[in-house]
């Protein structure tokens, strides 16, 4: 009998994690149900995932490999292509066959096909996605179930493709932000690393034949010479230097203290700290209130929006709101309380409680923090290139009057 794994909330309000054995994820919900229990999320323990895939013959192959994921890009067209179809008046089984027939990625096809297997043999559209975790995530779950209650899944479904698609356009504004300055100053360390390496010993050279060994060169030459001798003579510790630095951070990102201390960092950060934190705010705003206005209670909300802010600062705080309105707050003085949102954000949630409009607010702030990333995005790549080239100049000029200095002396000895 398979095994399920849940998250969920008691009638005092507590939350709960453990285990539970079922013949599907619908007997385990009514099981769960019948003990008072309000789940928020749950997910079959899978040993070994067996991928479908349909030789030239027509025959069909189990093989284990690694599991099969759609990517988000590709996840959110299939969600707009399935909510059309819906709407249309299709039904789930030859939407869902429609749309496996008509993909050309592997990948789609086949979570597509084991999706589409599954709802056939009785399942519903919620436990058969919740067989492929890597492809939909908790957030596409729970909009789904919500969908299903509701009866309206093309609704929720047009609904949830265009959460994703705002979600990838305000990521992608805020990658390629980041972008233009990582290559310069990658172009930028690999020239200074040139020239220390292969020009400065040349100079060195020179000005111990032209001036003698003895002669004192001034001190910026001096460092930058050390400097060069060092990178040199030890250009092994220079390379375990980097690694470490690399392991570090990667090893410090999957500890929560760690990652906690990571996000800290990039939310406060000069230039790049606002654009982050308006993005999380947008992201925060977006997600709870997709979910709350496709009817997903407002505790499974937090909890969903916690577990995929993408950033532990934000999870942080979405925890704190989330054990308030479990004693019975609201959402916006805990909100307040943890000083993560801005004051903007705290009044118009404050006033969507008041007027019972919260999710319509939510969204409001979303897209009003989505209009501030464009700008900021737009205000930052205007104001890094002259940054960039100052710093440049700043350093290659400082390399350059190291090494003219001595060459006036080279030029007046020769002359005298």
């Amino acid at each position: 009998m398979p095994q399920y794994t849940y998250i969920a909330v008691n009638g005092a309000g507590k939350e709960i994690k453990g285990a539970i054995n079922a013949a599907n994820e619908q007997v385990a919900n009514f099981e769960l149900r019948s003990k008072g229990l309000s789940v928020i999320s749950m997910r079959q323990v899978v040993k070994a995932q067996k991928v479908k895939a349909k030789a030239a013959g027509g025959s069909a192959l189990n093989m284990s490999f690694g599991p099969v994921v759609i990517k988000r890009k590709e996840l959110t067209v299939v969600t707009r292509q399935l909510a059309i179809l819906l709407g249309a008046g299709l039904p789930l089984i030859r939407s869902l066959r429609t749309l496996e027939k008509q993909a050309k990625n592997p990948s789609v096809k086949m979570v597509l096909g084991k999706t589409s297997d599954i709802v056939e043999g009785g399942s519903t559209f919620a436990e058969a996605l919740a067989q492929s975790p890597k492809s939909f995530d908790k957030l596409y779950l729970n909009m789904v179930r919500a969908g299903e209650a509701s009866g309206a899944m093309e609704i929720i479904l047009d609904r949830l493709a265009g959460f994703m698609e705002k979600a990838a356009r305000i990521t992608g504004k805020v990658k390629s932000a980041m972008i233009y300055p990582s290559v310069i100053l990658s172009i930028a360390v690999l020239a200074i690393v040139g020239l220390m390496i292969f020009i400065v010993p040349n100079f060195q050279k020179i000005f111990s034949d032209l001036l003698g060994p003895d002669e004192p060169l001034p001190g910026i030459t001096v460092f930058l010479i050390d400097c060069s001798n060092s990178m040199v003579q030890t250009w092994y510790y220079w390379l375990i230097g980097v690694a470490v630095i690399i392991i570090g951070f990667k090893v410090a990102a999957k500890i929560p203290a760690g990652k906690y201390g990571l996000d800290f960092c990039k939310y406060n950060m000069p230039l790049f700290g606002p654009i982050i934190a308006k993005t999380a705010v947008s992201r925060f705003s977006r997600t709870l209130g997709t979910l709350m206005s496709s009817g997903v209670p407002v505790l499974s909300a937090l909890a969903i929006v916690k577990e995929t802010s993408g950033n532990e600062v934000v999870s942080e705080a979405v925890q704190k709101v989330y054990d308030a309105v479990k004693e019975g707050e609201g959402i916006a003085a805990p909100l307040s309380r943890t000083k993560v949102f801005p004051e903007m954000v705290i009044s118009m949630v404050e006033v969507g409680e008041e007027t019972g409009k919260l999710p319509e607010m939510l969204d409001k702030i979303a897209n009003t923090y989505d209009e501030e990333v464009d700008n900021a995005v737009g205000a930052l790549t205007s104001l890094i290139e002259p940054l960039m080239i100052v710093a440049l100049a700043g350093i290659v000029g400082t390399i350059v009057i190291a090494l003219f200095l001595p060459l006036t002396k080279i030029i007046e000895k020769m002359s005298g």
